[in-house]
Order: C-alpha cells, then sequence, then structure tokens
C-alpha cells in the first residue's frame, strides 16, 4: 500500500516569493512533509545570478538560441530559466544523496492542488504499482504534440510537453537525470524533461539529452498553474544572459 511515507516532496520557491510560499502551503497536504528550496538560500533567483556565479559554481551554458521561427529557440537564455533550471538540479541532487523514499514528488510554488490532490496522487500510484513501469509522471503540463495514447484510466502517454510545476519522480529516474549532468550544458528544464523521454525536435538537444525514461502524464491534470497575471513569472521576469 502507497502512503505519503513513499514520498519526498520539494517545493522550488525564491526567500524574496513569501507571498507564494503562503500560498502553496495554504494548499499543500498537511500529511506530507516539504522541502522548500527557499530554504537553501537565494542562489536559484534570476534577479541576482550572474555569469561569474555560473562559472565560479562550475556551471556551463548549452549553446541555446538557433535560427528558429520558435521565439524562445531565437533567443537567449534568462537568468530566471536558469535559475529555475538549477533549482529542479538542486532537488533532484538533494533526494538522490537524502532518504530513500521510492517517489519524489517536485513543485514549483505557482502550482494549484485540488482537495483531493493527495488521495488521487496515491491512487494513481497504486494502478501504476499493478500495471506499468514508469520514470516520469506530468500531474500537470501544456501539450505541445497529441498524447501517444492511455495505459490506464486517468493515465496517458504524453507527447512533446512543456510546463514543470508539477511532477513526479521514481527513485532510479534521479540516477538518469543526474548522469546528464545538466550543470554543464543548462536548459531550461521545460525542454530538458521531454527530451529524455521523445526524440526532441531540435537536433543539438536530441544529440546531447538522448531519450532514454518512460514518461507518463495524469490526465485530467492533478496539477495546475496559477495565471502569470495572478502570480507573476519568476523566469520571465528576469534579464536576458549576454556574452
Amino acid at each position: 500500500m502507497i502512503s505519503t511515507r513513499d514520498v519526498r516532496t520539494y517545493v522550488i520557491n525564491l526567500p524574496r516569493r513569501a507571498d507564494r510560499r503562503a500560498e502553496i502551503t495554504r494548499r499543500l497536504p498537511h500529511a506530507l512533509p516539504v522541502v522548500f528550496t527557499s530554504d537553501w538560500g537565494a542562489q536559484f533567483d534570476g534577479r541576482i545570478l550572474s555569469l561569474d556565479d555560473l562559472h565560479n559554481a562550475g556551471h556551463k551554458l548549452f549553446p541555446w538560441p538557433i535560427a528558429s521561427q520558435n521565439p524562445w529557440w531565437s533567443r537567449p537564455l534568462k537568468y530566471g530559466e536558469i535559475g529555475c533550471t538549477l533549482a529542479h538540479h538542486a532537488c533532484w541532487r538533494h533526494a538522490a544523496t537524502t532518504g530513500t523514499e521510492p517517489y519524489i514528488l517536485i513543485l514549483e510554488d505557482d502550482a494549484v492542488l485540488g482537495p483531493t490532490f493527495l488521495d488521487d496522487l496515491l491512487q494513481a500510484l497504486e494502478r501504476l504499482a499493478e500495471t506499468t513501469a514508469f520514470d516520469l509522471l506530468y500531474l500537470g503540463r501544456y501539450p505541445l504534440e497529441p498524447d501517444r495514447g492511455a495505459v490506464a484510466p486517468g493515465l496517458v502517454v504524453p507527447g512533446y510537453s512543456h510546463c514543470s510545476y508539477g511532477y513526479l519522480l521514481t527513485r532510479p529516474a534521479l540516477d538518469v537525470l543526474l548522469g546528464m549532468h545538466l550543470e554543464h550544458a543548462i536548459v531550461p528544464v521545460d525542454e530538458f524533461l521531454p527530451s529524455l523521454y521523445i526524440d526532441h525536435p531540435r537536433d543539438d538537444l536530441r544529440a546531447r539529452f538522448p531519450s532514454q525514461l518512460t514518461a507518463l502524464a495524469c490526465e485530467p491534470p492533478l496539477v495546475h498553474q496559477r495565471p502569470k497575471d495572478d502570480a507573476g513569472s519568476d523566469t520571465e521576469d528576469s534579464a536576458f544572459v549576454t556574452q
């Protein structure tokens, strides 16, 4: 029987966004112990990050802008996107070195959880334990391509999808994610995750981060995202990287 003892939970939050922390804390199930990245300091804040900070930490950026009609691919990265990726990476690394829970739940602080979120999540994990092996489970996302079939009631195989405000990893998946050394080729986490379960539409990302995970998605979603005009965007509200 899967329970809250089997789930290690992280919320990605910046120290200056106490408003977001308060809002998501109000929605989080009390039975779910949570680690907040804001308790680790402001190291992921795109308003503060600099190239010197990244270089001093041994981090490197992937050569991101390419000639493309996709506006997200043809512009430089933003420091907020880099900070977001590093925060996700820090959660994976922390989970890999602390605890033994089989599942790792990652939430961004603008995630919206419904009143039955925890029951719905544990029930989904029970169904999967009986039927289908997986590495990554999207609890919410923005589909860019059609899904690729259903595996169980409420669970589908996702196509190319964006948004990382709510997902769950198995413990073995942590080794795969960390083994990609994302910190040495930083890209937006929204592009990194799908590159590991589909053949990414960008040749350079497909070569650097080849597909090797089994991903599933909850449909309908268990988690939604607060509108940006309500919560703001800490990734977009930051400067472009200029080198």
